[in-house]
């Protein structure tokens, strides 16, 4: 059951599109609740039978609201769990993350079509087929046709592991004042940790991440600079009323309206001390994108330094591993990174395969370290 309505989705009524949405992020937590406790106990009836409904539920809420290009995917998830239902098939970890692929494109596809962006690198049609032959697979085929399916999709093969909560500190610090001024930038940094169990250990990975990808491309952006970066690129967020950023709803046009000054704060404070102008530019720039609608100042790609096009993808990249968090899941790196590739014309292509090529050091590292599992 192929759509042609994949390739190019439309919303037909603002209205039922905006019920939609919201019905999709009431449903998306319970999803994962669901296959995070199928994973402890795959055989249990109530729960594939939960999982079913929350997915049949979402298929008739698409039908309802004319989000047509839901209906096809979801219809091949049903043919899957019907099958779990039957016996026929194992809810096993990778048919788990299938899944979880899923809910993520659609979610992902939503907010695009919101947004006007384009939805072709989320491969919607592709991974529909691949729902679809899955739904044909014998139960000792299924995981290995689950696994090409998410490399397919993704670009990324499903044996990943947990992000580890603190991966330490990539670089020396220099010496001197400058020594002295990372100290206090990294114990501000610490302090915006503290606001919530959820960020404790972000800066850690936040500066490997940027250093590392940094590193992969040559060094073009002084790793000094771009250290002092990122533990000051967010200070400015305790600034804002809490409910711009500690809570994980939509934000209104108000709330975004406060979050557009948080970049300033941050490059206010390094602006106005000797030496760390290259760092205030990074942090100014670091919500900024390639096309014009970042913000603060809607620069275009040739206007934003190369510092903040890497913090912009890796604080895109912990974001959406924070968004997981929050809905009490393991931080999946597997399904951070394919969402930051599905959205890549966000960033720089330039720095988008040097990061690829640094994830996937992590990844494959962390699969063969003795006691690694799968997130």
């Amino acid at each position: 059951m192929t759509d042609l309505s994949l390739t190019e989705p439309v919303i037909q009524d603002p209205e039922s599109f905006q019920d939609f949405r919201e019905a999709l992020a009431d449903y998306a937590p319970r999803i994962e609740q669901l296959l995070a406790e199928l994973r402890q106990q795959p055989a249990n009836t109530v729960l594939i039978a939960d999982l079913f409904r929350c997915f049949h539920n979402i298929k008739g809420d698409a039908g309802l609201c004319q989000v047509h290009f839901v209906i096809p995917l979801v219809h091949s998830v049903e043919t899957l769990l019907t099958r779990v239902r039957a016996g026929e098939l194992r809810c096993s970890e990778l048919l788990g993350e299938i899944l979880l692929l899923t809910l993520d494109r659609l979610e992902q596809a939503v907010e695009n079509l919101a947004a006007k962006r384009p939805l072709a690198q989320l491969q919607l049609l592709e991974l529909q087929l691949g729902l679809e032959a899955l739904g044909e697979e014998s139960s000792a085929a299924l995981d290995v046709a689950a696994a090409r399916l998410i490399e397919a999709v993704t670009g990324f093969k499903p044996a990943t592991v947990q992000l580890p909560q603190r991966l330490g500190l990539q670089a020396q610090l220099p010496p001197g004042a400058a020594q002295e001024d990372l100290h206090f930038f990294h114990s501000l940094a610490l302090q915006l940790e503290n606001q919530s169990p959820l960020f404790q250990g972000r800066t850690a990975r936040n500066l490997k991440l940027a250093l590392d990808t940094n590193h992969a491309a040559g060094t073009p952006v002084d790793p000094v600079q771009l250290e002092a970066a990122v533990y000051l690129h967010d200070v400015g967020m305790m600034l804002l009323p809490a409910d711009c950023w500690l809570d994980n709803g939509v934000l209104n046009a108000e709330q975004h309206e406060h979050m557009h000054l948080h970049p300033g704060w941050a490059a206010g404070l390094l602006a106005r001390m000797p030496g760390w102008s290259l760092a205030a530019e990074i942090c100014l720039q670091h919500h900024e994108r390639p096309d014009g609608s970042g913000y603060p100042n809607g620069l275009q790609l040739a206007q934003i330094h190369h510092g903040a096009r890497i913090l912009a993808l890796v604080d895109a990249f912990e974001a959406v591993m924070l968004k997981h968090s929050h809905r009490g899941q393991q931080r999946s790196v597997l399904r951070a990174i394919s969402e930051i590739n599905a959205t890549e014309q966000q960033f720089d292509a330039f720095w988008v395969e040097p990061f690829n090529r640094i994830i996937r050091t992590m990844l494959e590292a962390s699969a063969s370290a003795p006691g690694s599992a799968r997130s």
